[in-house]
């Protein structure tokens, strides 16, 4: 897409559009809320403890300043469609949940001493709702806001300190109870999914995954929140693998390959325990829904699988001239075979993006390694649960070790597996390879 082609005219269009949907939805709703006989509200038992801060109407207001800004920071046109449509959708998703489940929030504001923050607490009160309370749309918007201004290449660390000092602020003005705030996450999680950034880009696979992962554990905070406060104190185990969830969408942000196993392929306890669910769930998917329980050989002495068990194991002649090439972050190596062949952990993010200069070297060492195999020698290469991360490296070294054309070393890996999926997104990193 033309990049050139973003006028400011079209950020304004956008901008007077997001806002006219703005005022129409979030007064209509407060208009129509107004005129009920009785609005309920919902109130965690531990938010009686949260504060008053007078001075936190500061961050709280700058979220129009947020919203007006945030579209002329867009550099692309699909950047800017990307933006509007997320904030058209949670604007109008806030608004039917504000009809349906109409909620005000019940706290009484303290009088504040302080002249400036009196003034402004009267404004607010002129001109925002008690009303419209679940999901936030501070939250929401702060969310779409960081989205972009992440990208910004000075103050970028500030403006995201200000974004959560915004968040804390709908509390700390007595502006929003806490079930707001998790459903305005949510709301806001959901568009990213809805309206990912550059789709077919693989290079933004790891952040369209990761919104999966972070909505499933803010959906699991809310979750424990519920129990315990219906049915008591054990409800918050689900934090844990709430913050689980959280973290490793954020691993996956960062591609941080070595999240779980270390560089020699081994997983630390501590790791071990507080991943343990992820692990659990790994294991299973492993064991009884994997694609391909015996390996492929596309190429002689190359072969294609998904993590072996010890069936496989016990077909193999394991020594060291069977080098093995593990992919998979997710699952320790069976330890047998990773003490008695030559193994290699590299480790791909399981549906995530692949590195371009990672991939490359480890094309180039397979290859090489391929050249100089031993007349019993031979070379596994595995991920996980089939063939999407292995099948991608054999590509590669199928072109590398034949000198094929892309298209000719795809095809000889179709050969040798019929149910092999290159999905758009990774036949664009192929080529940039």
């Amino acid at each position: 897409m033309d990049e050139k082609r973003l006028t400011i005219k079209q950020k304004l269009y956008a901008l007077i559009l997001c806002s006219v949907v703005f005022m129409m939805v979030y007064n209509g709703a407060a208009w129509y809320i107004s005129t009920l006989a009785e609005v309920p509200s919902f109130v965690f038992d531990f938010e009686k403890h949260i504060p008053f801060i007078p001075w936190t109407i500061i961050p709280y207001m700058t979220s129009g300043l947020f919203f007006c800004m945030v579209f002329f920071l867009c550099n692309s046109t699909e950047q800017l469609k990307v933006l509007t449509q997320r904030m058209l959708f949670v604007t109008i998703v806030a608004g039917i949940c504000f009809l349906l489940f109409p909620l005000q929030f019940s706290f009484s504001k303290p009088e504040t001493g302080n002249l400036f923050f009196g003034y402004s607490f009267q404004f607010l009160k002129a001109f925002d709702s008690p009303f419209n309370q679940a999901p936030s749309l501070h939250i929401a918007y702060a969310f779409i806001f960081w989205s972009v201004f992440r990208n910004i290449k000075k103050g970028k660390i500030f403006i995201m300190l200000w974004l959560i000092l915004l968040g804390i602020s709908t509390l700390t003005t007595y502006q929003h109870h806490f079930i707001d705030i998790i459903t305005g996450t949510l709301v806001a999680h959901i568009s990213f999914i809805l309206f990912p950034y550059r789709k077919r880009d693989f290079r933004y696979r790891n952040f369209q995954v990761a919104n999966y992962y972070f909505l499933l554990g803010w959906m699991l905070i809310l979750t424990a929140l519920l129990l315990n406060q219906f049915s008591g104190y054990p409800g918050l185990f689900f934090l844990w693998p709430a913050l689980m969830m959280l973290f490793i969408g954020y691993h996956y942000q960062k591609n941080n390959i070595y999240f779980l196993k270390n560089q020699n392929g081994n997983i630390p306890w501590i790791r071990k325990i507080f991943y343990s669910p992820y692990l659990l769930m790994y294991q299973g998917l492993w064991k009884f829904l994997r694609k391909n329980k015996n390996p492929i050989e596309p190429t002689p002495h190359l072969y294609i699988s998904s993590r072996p068990d010890h069936d496989i194991v016990e077909r193999f002649t394991i020594n060291k001239n069977i080098f093995i090439y593990d992919l998979s972050p997710e699952i320790e190596e069976i330890s047998f075979l990773k003490g008695q062949s030559s193994y290699h952990f590299h480790p791909i993010m399981d549906i995530g993006s692949f590195d371009i200069e990672d991939t490359q070297k480890l094309v180039t060492e397979i290859s090489e390694q391929y050249k100089h195999l031993p007349k019993d020698g031979k070379i596994l290469i595995h991920c996980t649960m089939g063939f999407t991360r292995s099948s991608v490296i054999g590509i590669l070294v199928i072109k590398n070790i034949l000198s094929l054309p892309l298209e000719e070393a795809i095809t000889t890996m179709k050969i040798s597996n019929k149910n092999m999926i290159i999905h758009s997104y990774l036949q664009d990193f192929l080529k940039k390879i």
